[in-house]
């Protein structure tokens, strides 16, 4: 019975919680938002973490599949996923921006690289991109943990530069789909420094101590974007990855705390914005 109420009153404080997270974020700009998150929510994980209530996460996940076991399903239909992304491929002119996708605050540092995107989900479904490719579309909407679901289109030659993500209750899913001659000269590749002391310090040239991950087609990979991170595509064709971003597995009630915080934040009007910027017309 006193576990059943420390539950209840837990439940009761992360709700309120994550009811007021509604009513600030209401009120804020896009980089208001932004910081919001990063110091007030993900303080909540850290927290949880610093007592050992919470698992750290590890810089990349290789048994990921034990924790999102649907994702295989995504990687066993790779071919698929293949086709329908390089028919787009063919209009890849009329793909979104990056830079675009997020507001004003997304103008600069990573967004300056030249990267396409082809929207599936934020939080709600874009159908009327999911109807361009619906086989791959569907195939996502089989994984029950994928918050973001998107192409990510680099074109050659560009480096995304070392940065950090913003929130603390995802873990983000690549698969390979369109990698150039398969990085069998490890030209196109993913870099990150999971060092709890290395990311405290908040030096982006730290992330040279961080381990590397080349793309393959057809093979999938989990990762903390929240650790300092980097991508690079050097080879002279485009590097296209499916990238979603998965709740992160977390303790009952904390659990329930994320998602309510995720279901709020896909509900602002800023991401349904993001959603309108995300249509491609063919």
């Amino acid at each position: 019975m006193q576990a059943l109420l420390v539950t209840l009153l837990v439940l009761a404080v992360l709700g309120a919680g994550a009811f007021t997270l509604l009513r600030r974020l209401g009120a804020m700009s896009g980089k208001q938002k932004k910081s919001f998150l990063k110091k007030r929510l993900n303080g909540v994980f850290v927290w949880f973490e610093d007592r050992g209530l919470l698992s750290r996460t590890p810089a990349f996940d290789h048994d990921y599949l034990r924790s999102y076991p649907a994702l295989k399903r995504l990687e066993d239909n790779y071919e698929v996923i293949r086709q329908e992304c390089l028919g787009l491929l063919e209009i890849k002119g009329k793909l979104t921006d990056m830079k675009e996708m997020g507001g004003n605050y997304t103008r600069a540092g990573i967004h300056t690289a030249r990267w396409k995107t082809f929207m599936f989900k934020s939080g709600e479904f874009v159908e009327p991109n999911c109807r361009l490719c619906p086989k791959t579309a569907d195939l996502i909407r089989d994984v029950p943990d994928a918050c973001t679901a998107f192409f990510s289109v680099l074109d050659p030659h560009q480096h995304v530069v070392p940065h950090w993500g913003y929130y603390k209750g995802f873990v983000r899913y690549h698969l390979g789909v369109v990698i150039p001659k398969n990085n069998e000269d490890r030209s196109c590749y993913l870099r990150v420094n999971g060092d709890r002391q290395d990311n405290a310090l908040r030096d982006p040239s730290l992330v040279e101590k961080g381990e590397l991950y080349y793309w393959h087609d057809g093979e999938g990979i989990v990762f903390d974007d929240n650790y300092l991170h980097e991508a690079e595509n050097r080879s002279d064709e485009v590097r296209v990855v499916l990238w979603m971003d998965m709740v992160r597995k977390m303790p009952f009630p904390l659990d329930l705390f994320n998602r309510l915080c995720l279901w709020l934040v896909h509900r602002d009007k800023s991401v349904k914005k993001f959603r309108e910027n995300a249509l491609v017309t063919p």
